[in-house]
């Protein structure tokens, strides 16, 4: 089963993001969302993500955040930075960071998913 990790405190992108992965992946997953980033920090190392879709501007901990506090000892999920931000010192920033597979713009399009899972 492969789990996947949606780390938004936008509930509306979260499920656009929820409907779109679940449409277009053809293997067993679930799907463990997150509208804090401090509560998934928590969760996370029981979950054993293998993907991780992760919002930057967030409340109380922002994504940045949570990539300096996660420790992926025995976990190596793929990362995915998923925001509303263009912001060219995000997206370099984005690739300081080796556990970041890739730096994606919201909304999520097909086509990403679709490179992604495939």
């Amino acid at each position: 089963m492969v789990r996947i990790v949606l780390i938004d405190d936008d509930p509306i992108s979260t499920f656009v993001t929820e409907k779109l992965i679940s449409k277009n992946i053809k293997v067993p997953h679930k799907i463990f969302k997150f509208q804090s980033a401090t509560k998934a920090l928590q969760d996370i190392y029981n979950i054993d993500p293998n993907y991780l879709f992760l919002d930057l501007n967030m409340p109380e901990m922002t994504g940045w955040d949570f990539l300096e506090e996660f420790r992926p000892k025995d976990l190596s999920p793929e990362i995915y930075i998923l925001s509303s931000s263009v912001d060219e010192r995000d997206i370099v920033k984005a690739t300081n960071y080796a556990v970041v597979k890739k730096y994606l713009s919201k909304p999520l399009v097909k086509k990403y998913i679709q490179n992604i899972f495939n």
